[in-house]
């Protein structure tokens, strides 16, 4: 056997199975239920934030979620084939145009508020 082929191999059989993470688009509102291990102990912390950007693709695919905690911003970036990230939920899907929200960091208050997705809906309407 080849390098590349004994590579992918072991990708292959790291990468999560289709359909155990659901569809993501930048602009979405997560649950990130990601395992917590504080010496002997292990929990599931849940991180509640905006999908702003997406790296990446396979076994790298990295997403970045931001929250306000406090009047302050904190992003967080989860690889989403890592054993520790237990499952993504979405919540709520905007609408967006960019394939990137970096543009959020400098927002406050109402500004920071994404436009609800209509889904189903005509766009004409």
């Amino acid at each position: 056997m080849n390098r590349s082929k004994i590579l992918e191999d072991v990708v292959a059989s790291q990468v999560k199975p289709e359909g155990t993470t659901p569809q993501l688009k930048v602009g979405d509102t997560l649950d990130v239920h990601y395992k917590i291990i504080e010496g002997d102990k292990e929990r599931v912390q849940v991180f509640q934030g905006v999908l702003i950007a997406q790296k990446g693709r396979g076994i790298n695919k990295m997403i970045t979620v931001r929250r306000i905690v406090a009047n302050e911003g904190v992003e967080r970036i989860f690889p989403l084939n890592s054993p520790r990230v237990e499952k993504v939920e979405v919540l709520r899907r905007a609408e967006v145009r960019r394939a990137r929200l970096y543009y959020l960091r400098d927002r406050q208050g109402k500004s920071r508020r994404l436009r609800e997705d209509r889904e189903g809906s005509n766009a004409s309407a």
